[in-house]
């Protein structure tokens, strides 16, 4: 299993029903991405994009059950049934204000912060060197976050 698919796999894994979200092209991106010719590569690179950012999304919803990261998620998984880049942007643009609402309601704590550094990096990589540093990244993460700290506060 490929760094990618392993974040995604981790990611959606305390999902009700992960499959919605994991379908064998979303899991195949990578591996999609990396055999691409050059015509295709923009898109590919975007469909591997929107499976990391919508990884680090979930589990910065899992973390604080923060509602407007389940909308922008949403958005992103819409997003990845575009058959071209700018099918991509035209999904996203249309929904720009629920990005706005998530950057101006959020509260993370440490944890959530450094989840949301990655999901900017995921957003700014444009090679594949940077984005595979933030999927490696976030696989270390992932061990760390504590996903029952807010039913341990309630004890």
């Amino acid at each position: 299993m490929s760094a990618y698919q392993e974040l995604l796999r981790t990611a959606f894994s305390r999902v009700a029903e992960p499959n919605r979200y994991l379908s064998a092209a979303t899991l195949a991106a990578y591996t999609d991405f990396e055999r691409a010719n050059k015509a295709e590569l923009p898109f590919r690179f975007e469909r591997v994009r929107l499976g990391v950012a919508m990884s680090l999304l979930q589990l910065l919803a899992d973390l604080g059950d923060h509602d407007e990261s389940r909308q922008v998620l949403a958005v992103l998984h819409r997003a990845l049934g575009a058959r071209s880049t700018s099918e991509i942007d035209s999904i996203i643009q249309k929904d720009a204000k629920l990005f706005d609402k998530f950057y101006t309601n959020l509260y993370v704590n440490e944890e959530g912060e450094q989840l949301l550094h990655l999901f900017e990096r995921t957003l700014d990589a444009d090679t594949k060197p940077l984005m595979d540093e933030v999927i490696h990244e976030a696989l270390a993460l992932i061990p760390e976050l504590d996903f029952n700290h807010d039913e341990e506060d309630e004890d």
